[in-house]
């Protein structure tokens, strides 16, 4: 009796908890999607700022040295000057990093933070083998908890949301603020390391350079010829239909408007990032609570199995009781 009253109540509390699970699978599901939605996006968005630069470059190089202030200014990254210690071997000079490392607000994601955190000490172990010099920004409750546990101590710690995605506001403000320090050499790059998103339940933790940002090649793409009337043109992805737009006027500051495009660039890159993370968080959490239904449904059909035959003990029991009362059994 005592393991049919303990098997009750194991399918009493699953039965409650299951409604749970459906409601954050099915919340979890729309998270995913919307934040797949909207990476796709800022892709093309980041795709087209990029396809403006190489026209800009040739009209930078028209005015002696603005190209080349640019470059060390927003895009490049410094020169290090090779140096010799003491016992004549080559050493650099000890560079100051700034590490964003995003995680996730919310638990029931499986080992989402872990891996970051995983991926965060091999980056720091490298990073000090090279003398440089690390700053940890941490942007989620639970890997910070994570990092601090293994005695890493992060130098400022942001929160994300947990009932929206990542703002583009955020990313616009971290970017802007890192690339004046970038500016004032106050720091000399900055890094990114992220879960990012590999499909259903699966991601990569990775590590991306933010800053100094990429430069595109220099020479300017060709214009676009007119097609000839009636003449259909095939469709094309939107990095395509950039690069075949017809030349543009620049017909103001080109050094500004190029760095301008330079820190949209960049802002919008690092909200990709952020997107790409909450995609793959809320993937996992919809594969793990998926499975967690699963496995509730599953212990309800053997729970119930289990009290079912309990029963049908008790009343095979109770006819033979009533059968020997009345003498149509013989007693033993």
């Amino acid at each position: 009796m005592e393991e049919v009253e303990r098997a009750r109540e194991r399918l009493e509390n699953i039965r409650s908890v299951k409604p749970i699970l459906g409601g954050l699978r099915t919340i979890s599901l729309g998270s995913w999607q919307v934040a797949l939605k909207r990476r796709s996006t800022v892709q093309n968005y980041a795709e087209y700022l990029k396809a403006m630069l190489p026209w800009l470059v040739p009209h930078l190089q028209t005015e002696p040295g603005i190209i080349a202030r640019l470059r060390e200014r927003v895009s490049l990254p410094r020169i290090l000057t090779e140096r010799r210690d003491r016992e004549g071997k080559t050493a650099f000079p000890r560079r100051h990093l700034k590490t964003l490392v995003i995680g996730s607000e919310r638990g029931l994601c499986g080992r989402f933070n872990v891996a970051v955190a995983e991926e965060t000490e091999r980056y720091l172990r490298r990073e000090s083998s090279r003398g440089s010099s690390v700053e940890l920004l941490v942007l989620g409750s639970r890997v910070e908890r994570v990092l601090r546990r293994r005695g890493h101590e992060p130098a400022e710690v942001g929160t994300l949301s947990m009932t929206a995605l990542p703002s583009l506001s955020m990313a616009f403000d971290l970017s802007h603020k890192w690339l004046r320090g970038y500016e004032e050499r106050e720091l000399d790059r900055v890094d990114v390391i992220y879960n990012e998103y590999r499909g259903t339940g699966a991601y990569e933790s990775t590590v991306m350079q933010l800053i100094p940002p990429e430069l595109p090649a220099g020479e300017a793409p060709p214009a676009q010829e007119d097609a000839e009337p009636g003449t259909r043109t095939e469709e094309t992805t939107p990095p395509q239909r950039a690069r075949a737009w017809p030349a543009p006027i620049i017909d103001t500051d080109p050094e500004s408007l190029y760095a301008t495009v330079v820190e949209q660039s960049t802002a919008v890159q690092l909200y990709k990032v952020l997107l790409d993370s909450s995609a793959a968080e809320h993937s996992t959490r919809f594969q793990l609570m998926e499975s967690a239904t699963q496995n509730a449904d599953r212990l309800i059909e053997e729970l119930t199995l289990v009290i079912q035959t309990a029963r049908h003990h008790e009343i095979t029991q109770e006819m033979q009781e009533l059968a020997t009362g009345a003498g149509l059994v013989g007693r033993e």
